[in-house]
């Protein structure tokens, strides 16, 4: 008896002292992770059977140095970060580095996204603690715990990326990364040079959805990995494959629509075809199946996976079809979004480009100033030293958009009398069917050039007419950072002026895109057969005089446009008319009598300018 309990003794004694099994990332989410109504649709425990497909992805980081996640929206991309991060924190200490596309993310997402998972973590509170007012160890920008620190950095910041050694490096949305750090090189170069410590240990996570195919990283990166999909069973014959949107003889969606008299798409069924017996199969039936990663090639460092919504616990397939058949409504903006972040893949650029002569060719008579499908007009102008540049451009539904009036107004620019007629121009009306007076219902004028001062004192007081000044930001070359078209609005410090900063190159990406579209229809561009309106042949070398070009820098490629010939400003002048609508955003769809106008305005507007090296004041009405 005596001798049995000493065994017992012993045995109790020696389990106190085992070393704790190490959780994998997925049992350790199961077993700790809080979601909260910050950060997700979804609050309550963790459950990675909720998407089967986690569970691979999160483990083999375990196991794989590398590991690279191409994936659409809503498939839970961040939250695999997240769930690696905090394994980490719990199990096995260590210095960990989130890297965003730049540094104006990561209050947000230290905020909603890291900072919640903490707070709603036993074990990592227990590590971390809640963040205190003068608790320097927990910052936005890093968390401090026994054994090592989680750090957050903006890709557009070497300093973040060059310091302190690293074990973990995790990049989201790399495919937003710029080219360069400042002037320090590639980001993702340098987050994970700081690794090299570690050898065996170390472990880079690559999580993105795609954008461009020719310059996406995400898609470099998962080419060169084990390329897995996640493969599910037909509930027919019972073979594996991955689910996909393109319907045909090797499988896919296949759905049917109608369309409501007030406009609206309605997707009644959807279903996948098997891509081997050719059965259809439901939502609910396809998705009850148990799937499994399969890889199309070998790798030895690198593990990639690929996955779309299709997938997704929290997608719909009607409503994957209803935003396909929208996206096609609306144009090809619409549908390159669609491609990234529905399907997970990257655009592909079919069509090369448009010339001068194909343009030409599709001049048509308009049978009034402002042809049937107008539904408002908008304006640009282009400052040269001795000019102003100035097209009108209809718009109607899906941004389709008809070219109506390219003018030239000659002058001196320190002389009032051509800021008059400018102004005079702006002010005047166009005559559509049944009558109907159309105004410029907004204005984007290039402040580049000479006269800035000037461009900002005949915008401040017009501004109520939203007529804007706009200064475009091409790609930086030494970080070929991304720009968004509309940027940010600032206020010029002495004129108080409303002053639009714009990603050029996003704008002539649009531009460039609806010129390709060969259909009239949704962001088709029209042009009238009136050389005295100003679409001479001269107009169109212009609009086609830049092309856009893929440049290797440091081994990563990124597009920059090209001037092919010298004169450019019709170019310019259709991404700043763009620029009115992405800037105003009015609401296309809605019938003529709905849509803004100008307001009516006397022309008789003085505009007075003093010579150069003097005060330049202009007075608006």
């Amino acid at each position: 008896m005596v001798a049995q309990k000493t065994v017992e003794l012993f045995s109790t004694s020696n389990r106190q002292w085992e070393p704790k099994r190490r959780l994998t990332v997925s049992e350790w989410a199961d077993m700790n992770r809080v979601l909260t109504t910050e950060s997700s649709a979804e609050a309550g425990p963790w459950r990675t059977d909720r998407a089967p497909y986690q569970r691979e992805i999160m483990d083999s980081i375990e196991k794989w140095e590398e590991v690279v996640i191409m994936a659409s929206a809503q498939v839970g991309k961040t939250e695999f970060l997240l769930n690696v991060t905090g394994s980490y924190i719990d199990q096995e200490p260590c210095p960990i580095l989130h890297v965003l596309p730049n540094d104006t993310l990561i209050q947000a997402y230290s905020k909603k996204r890291l900072t919640p998972m903490i707070n709603n973590c036993e074990p990592l509170r227990a590590k971390i603690g809640v963040a205190k007012s003068r608790d320097s160890s927990n910052t936005i920008e890093e968390k401090s715990f026994p054994g090592g620190y989680v750090a957050i950095a903006g890709a557009n910041v070497p300093e973040g990326l060059s310091s302190r050694p690293i074990q973990i490096v995790l990049c989201d949305e790399v495919d937003r990364f710029p080219i360069s750090s400042g002037k320090e090189g590639d980001p993702i170069a340098l987050a994970t040079a700081r690794t090299k410590t570690y050898r065996h240990k170390r472990r880079h996570l690559f999580v993105s959805t795609p954008v461009d195919k020719e310059t996406s990283r995400i898609n470099q990166l998962y080419e060169n990995s084990t390329m897995e999909q996640w493969c599910l069973p037909c509930p027919h014959c019972g073979e594996l494959q991955p689910l996909k949107f393109k319907s045909g003889k090797d499988g896919g969606i296949a759905f049917e629509h109608y369309v409501s008299e007030s406009g609206e798409i309605v997707v009644t069924k959807a279903e996948h075809r098997c891509a081997y017996c050719g059965m259809l199969g439901s939502e609910k039936d396809w998705k009850r199946g148990e799937g499994q990663w399969i890889a199309q090639k070998e790798h030895s460092t690198r593990r990639g996976f690929h996955i779309n919504q299709l997938s997704s616990p929290w997608s719909d397939w009607r409503e994957v079809a209803k935003a396909f058949l929208v996206a096609k409504r609306e144009g090809i903006d619409k549908l390159k979004v669609f491609v990234n972040t529905v399907l997970g893949e990257p655009w592909e650029t079919k069509v090369k480009g448009v010339d001068e002569k194909t343009l030409m060719e599709r001049r048509e008579r308009y049978e009034y100033e402002v042809p049937e499908g107008v539904k408002v007009l908008t304006a640009a102008v282009d400052t040269q030293d001795d000019r102003f540049e100035v097209e009108v451009t209809g718009w109607g539904a899906g941004k389709e958009s008809w070219r109506i009036e390219y003018q030239r107004i000659y002058g001196d620019l320190d002389q009032p009398q051509i800021w008059n007629e400018l102004d005079r121009f702006l002010c005047r009306s166009w005559i559509g069917p049944g009558g109907r007076e159309f105004r410029i219902i907004g204005v984007c004028m290039d402040s580049g050039g000479h006269y800035t001062k000037e461009v900002y004192e005949f915008t401040k007081p017009r501004e109520y007419r939203r007529i804007y000044s706009i200064k475009g930001q091409g790609i930086n070359p030494k970080t070929a950072e991304h720009v968004p078209f509309i940027a940010k609005h600032t206020r010029t410090q002495i004129q108080k002026a409303m002053l639009i900063h714009l990603g050029v190159d996003d704008g002539k990406v649009k531009v460039f895109d609806s010129l390709k579209v060969t259909e009239p229809g949704p962001l088709y561009c029209h042009f009238p057969n009136d050389e005295e309106k100003g679409y001479t042949q001269e107009y169109f070398l212009g609009l086609t005089a830049e092309t856009q070009q893929t440049v290797v820098k440091e081994g990563v490629k990124y597009k920059v446009w090209v001037k092919t010939r010298d004169r450019n400003e019709p170019f310019d002048l259709a991404v700043y008319n763009r620029a009115v609508i992405e800037l105003l955003r009015p609401n296309l769809s809605l019938p003529i009598e709905q849509q803004p106008n100008g307001p009516k305005i006397d022309p008789d507007t003085s505009v007075r300018i003093r010579k150069k090296g003097k005060k330049r004041v202009s007075a608006g009405r």
